[in-house]
């Protein structure tokens, strides 16, 4: 047998934050998880269909990502796994639930649906049904970025780009190859692993000779690091410096999130696989609860001030949830609009 990798312990965060930016990371974090459940609801009621991977458990890793970046302006690329990357890189939610229920009113045009959603106005580089395969479009974006301000002279090409991807993709062959044009390059680009332990069903320290994912940086000359994707200040300061070596242009970082998915690998699996006490014990450490926590001891919040924004969420998704059941089918006539970017 493989042995289990043991959770490193993490010193307890000492984030200097304000109450504001304590309540958009909650108000983010909060919109993942209540979209999610959601999005679970209406599959089990027969009204979205096809693949659906949800996010629960990893919020922290989204939200502490991309809030350091500068939504609406740098580039995400994520997977199949992409609801919460789109939201947290603002695109709004009633746009990503049409996309879920195939309407044209979604960011994909109804054309995407759950594993494909995208967004030239976010700058969301769009969901990959394979694993791998948004790295090289992720790197792709940053190089444009690096030859445009380096070649062309545009002071504004700036942008700095996130690749999201899993634990498993890192065994891909895109990903070894990414990662050596990136450094050699010093593109500004994070590659940010939401390592869940599990690939499907396969648990990671069985698939890897190496599973501390970070530590594969080392071979390229990158900065790797490791953090708790559970602890959302904890990410939040890690992809920050990232974020600030990559536009001072010192290039990329591989960044190592620990985090847990709480559903099964997709609404279609039973999630038999993985331990009854391996689960309880990362419910225990849910991202949500634990900033949630943190803003009351700092006294920035108050629980009160918590629930109102949990109800505000709920009824957005009421609201998102009733936009997509209104919108219009795709008409059939324009089956073959937006294969080209032009359109």
């Amino acid at each position: 047998m493989v042995q289990d990798r043991t959770v490193p312990v993490f010193p307890a965060t000492q984030a200097n934050i304000s109450r504001d930016e304590g309540l958009m990371l909650y108000e983010d974090m909060v919109l993942g998880r209540f979209f999610e459940d959601k999005c679970a609801e209406m599959y089990y009621r027969g009204k979205m269909f096809g693949f659906v991977h949800l996010y629960n458990g990893q919020e922290a890793v989204s939200t502490g990502v991309i809030q350091a970046m500068r939504p609406g302006e740098d580039y995400v690329c994520s997977t199949y796994r992409d609801h919460v990357h789109a939201l947290s890189a603002g695109v709004p939610a009633r746009n990503v639930m049409a996309e879920l229920f195939g309407k044209a009113t979604g960011c994909s045009k109804g054309r995407g649906g759950s594993m494909h959603l995208f967004s030239a106005e976010h700058r969301l580089l769009g969901g990959y049904a394979f694993i791998g395969e948004g790295i090289p479009v992720a790197t792709g974006a940053a190089f444009q970025s690096k030859y445009r301000r380096e070649v062309m002279n545009d002071p504004t090409a700036d942008q700095v780009t996130a690749a999201f991807f899993g634990d498993g993709t890192t065994n891909n062959g895109q990903f070894f190859e990414c990662l050596n044009m990136a450094a050699l390059w010093k593109l500004p680009i994070l590659f940010v692993v939401e390592n869940n332990k599990w690939a499907i069903g396969m648990a990671h320290e069985r698939a890897t000779s190496q599973p501390e994912i970070y530590r594969k940086a080392a071979g390229f000359g990158m900065v790797g690091v490791e953090v708790d994707g559970m602890d959302v200040l904890a990410v939040r300061a890690v992809a920050q410096e990232a974020v600030a070596r990559a536009r001072a242009g010192e290039g990329p970082t591989l960044i190592e999130c620990l985090t847990y998915r709480f559903r099964g690998h997709s609404l279609a699996d039973p999630d038999e696989l993985r331990s009854k006490a391996e689960k309880e014990a990362w419910l225990a450490r849910d991202p949500i609860k634990k900033l949630a926590a943190y803003l009351i001891e700092q006294n920035l919040v108050n629980q009160q001030e918590l629930k109102e924004i949990d109800r505000k969420i709920q009824a957005d998704i009421e609201d998102a949830v009733k936009f997509a059941l209104e919108s219009p089918e795709p008409d059939a006539s324009e089956l073959y609009r937006y294969v080209f970017a032009e359109d």
